[in-house]
């Protein structure tokens, strides 16, 4: 029997219309142009101004299956990997379900940062490698602008909004997703948090008033262990797949900060031109990032060539996936 992996087939993208540059940054909160782009190579982004993270996730979804000619009705799981769903219930996927006509499909919402992305992409492989679907989207979507402090310099430059959806479909060629490696560690969950809003801590006016229902982040700690881990791990599968870096055609990094990208691109000993960078038009789109890259350079993938995608999320969550492209 043929070995069956699960290939990605098709990528879609969607970013809102409004886009907020740094210069409309520094008229709300004490920054600068200067000052963003030397600590993290952002220059703009763009902000859902109305609607939800649903509403991104069904306008990508809609123009994948019309590019693909493809009926809703033979989508028969979602996977939606997100910080920011519509609602803490019904889940995310099942509004996206709704919203595109997708009624055969059963679905559910993946929490992981800006990690959700790689951890959704190996879950939903292993329906499609077991042979129980055919036609699976995995969806990486986030409104970040939903749960930031315009008063807290430190996050608020950084984060933008932004969906991409990719189909996973059998294939038995040898493309498709070939290997994942993924961590996590609830130690680091305090450095990079929303404080309110769960059973933790509630909604209350106390919490309100705290500004607790914010993303609140210890840059440096952050910073520390994602430049270290998001390195480390890419190498990790590279070796543990004895991949060298003249075989990988292709570094998919998170884009949450190019210094991160870049220590990562070294670590595998890749050049610049074999990293997806789109950070400086998008900024953070925490799990929007990796399939918005993919819909980026789509134009310059080839059949068999050989990526890595790699992310650092909070949590912390951490990893990163090995494939080939399909198409």
């Amino acid at each position: 029997m043929e070995k069956i992996t699960a290939a990605i087939t098709a990528v879609q993208g969607y970013v809102p219309d409004n886009v907020m540059t740094n210069e409309d940054l520094a008229k709300i909160v004490d920054t600068s142009d200067e000052w963003i782009t030397t600590r993290t190579g952002i220059k703009e982004r763009r902000i859902l101004t109305d609607g939800a993270s649903s509403d991104m996730a069904a306008a990508a979804v809609a123009q994948l299956l019309e590019k693909k000619g493809i009926d809703p009705l033979e989508i028969e799981l979602v996977i939606v990997a997100t910080v920011t769903p519509d609602y803490p219930f019904p889940s995310t996927a099942n509004v996206v379900c709704d919203k595109t006509g997708m009624k055969n499909a059963w679905g559910y919402d993946l929490i992981a940062a800006c990690s959700g992305f790689i951890y959704a992409l190996t879950t939903g492989a292993k329906f499609i490698e077991s042979g129980h679907h055919k036609k699976v989207l995995v969806i990486g979507v986030d409104k970040m602008s939903s749960i930031l402090d315009y008063e807290d310099r430190t996050t608020c430059v950084i984060f933008g909004d932004g969906a991409g959806v990719v189909l996973l479909e059998p294939n038995t060629e040898g493309n498709g997703v070939l290997d994942s490696i993924l961590k996590s560690d609830g130690a680091g969950r305090h450095y990079l948090i929303q404080p309110a809003g769960g059973s933790a801590n509630p909604p209350t006016h106390k919490t309100v008033d705290e500004r607790m229902h914010f993303v609140k982040q210890e840059g440096q700690q952050v910073f520390k262990f994602a430049v270290t881990n998001m390195a480390e791990v890419s190498a990790e599968i590279m070796e543990k797949n004895n991949l060298t870096s003249e075989d990988v055609d292709w570094l998919v990094p998170h884009q949450a900060n190019l210094r991160i990208i870049d220590a990562t691109a070294k670590r595998m000993g890749l050049p610049s031109e074999k990293v997806m960078i789109n950070i400086q038009k998008y900024g953070n789109t925490t799990a929007g990032t990796l399939p918005l890259c993919l819909w980026d350079y789509e134009s310059q993938l080839k059949k068999g060539d050989t990526l890595i995608l790699s992310a650092f999320g909070g949590g912390f969550t951490w990893g990163a996936v090995y494939l080939k492209w399909a198409y």
